[in-house]
């Protein structure tokens, strides 16, 4: 079973993608744990519940790198959601970039 955390915002804007990619997992019999977090409560969830993968929402992709040399986050794969997958919530692409980054 994979954790994977989308990071936003405010964490609201990705609810309807983690829908569509909890459903696309499921069709493709893919054991995920799939939810989002505002970007500013990311680490205090890492804390507590450790990830295997983190997506970011394009509109916070300016804080990629930053993320990524966090020492909480140093040890967790780290990318950006495809912006037209994120716009056409196109839950089936972005699980399929989750799967890829998790090989």
């Amino acid at each position: 079973m994979k954790r994977i955390v989308l990071a936003c915002s405010a964490g609201m804007s990705t609810s309807l993608l983690v829908t569509k990619m909890q459903e696309a997992a499921q069709a493709q019999q893919f054991e995920a744990i799939i939810y989002a977090v505002s970007v500013s409560e990311l680490i205090l969830e890492i804390e507590k519940n450790p990830a295997d993968l983190i997506l970011l929402g394009p509109q916070v992709s300016y804080m990629e790198e930053e993320l990524k040399n966090d020492s909480h986050l140093a040890h967790i794969p780290i990318a950006v959601i495809n912006m037209m997958d994120y716009g056409m919530m196109n839950g089936a692409k972005v699980i399929e970039m989750a799967k890829t980054l998790l090989e």
